[in-house]
């Protein structure tokens, strides 16, 4: 006799964790499609999004907000620091590096929102621009009910 509690599901559609992971590659291929007209990938499009809005931040600051692991987001910044969008400098102390948006970078996020209303009308389109929204505000709570 099988222990249900440790039983592997006979199926794996139902695990939340993969679903979540598919639909989230599908829908980063969209926005990538549109983005690499303007040199960027989504995740790219977001930190310089995230900046503008933001200012300045910490390395550290920016990774808890992407919700992202430091060397994730290391990985990720190197490209734009390269292509001179953003540069890193010392923070608020010697320990603490500081990530600002550079002119360069706010003129190819400026370039790239043109894009990335595209990547969002083609989901929407798809999706349905309701049902978009609904999976955004459930998504929002499942960020909050998970610690995030």
């Amino acid at each position: 006799m099988q222990d249900t509690q440790t039983a592997l599901p006979a199926d794996r559609s139902d695990c939340n964790c993969l679903a979540l992971r598919q639909a989230a590659r599908h829908v980063s291929q969209i926005y990538d499609r549109h983005l690499a007209a303007a040199g960027l990938k989504a995740t790219q499009y977001a930190i310089l999004a995230r900046l503008n809005r933001l200012g300045p931040l910490s390395i550290n600051a920016l990774a808890r907000l992407m919700v992202m692991d430091r060397t994730t987001l290391g990985r990720a910044i190197r490209p734009l620091e390269r292509d001179g969008l953003l540069a890193v400098g010392p923070g608020e102390d010697g320990r603490i590096r500081s990530l600002r948006l550079t002119a360069a970078g706010r003129q190819r996020l400026k370039a790239a929102a043109r894009k990335w209303r595209e990547a969002q009308s083609e989901f929407e389109k798809a999706f349905g621009a309701n049902e978009a929204e609904a999976l955004r505000n459930v998504l929002r709570r499942v960020i909050s009910a998970t610690g995030g």
